[in-house]
């Protein structure tokens, strides 16, 4: 199986596991949209050792994070800088990660 058709199906399983749906996940406004001079390849692994429960997926130059069950979504854009950080939240009420915590890890692998 190819990593490409990996991800698809990773993401549809995750869809479909929880009470959020990926383009209702997308569509939500970011909590969190910044720029770092670090790569995305950087960040994203910074934050899978910090953050527990995290779902990768690779795909068009962009890498998604998946944070709980489809609680947060974090997008890593490369720029010509660096990376654009985008995170967005579900709307539904997730007891697992809280806002400051993610907020700081995002912080401190970005810097």
């Amino acid at each position: 199986m190819s990593l490409r058709r990996f991800a698809v199906v990773s993401l549809v399983v995750l869809a479909a596991c929880s009470s959020t749906s990926g383009p209702e996940l997308r569509a939500s406004k970011p909590v969190i949209h910044v720029s770092s001079a670090r790569t995305a390849s950087d960040i994203s692994s910074c934050l899978e050792r910090m953050l527990l429960s995290v779902q990768t997926i690779r795909d068009s130059g962009s890498t998604e994070l998946v944070v709980g069950p489809n609680a947060w979504l974090v997008t890593l854009t490369p720029s010509g800088y660096g990376s654009i950080v985008k995170v967005q939240k579900s709307p539904g009420e997730y007891g697992g990660l809280p806002e400051p915590e993610l907020r700081f890890d995002i912080a401190r692998c970005t810097t």
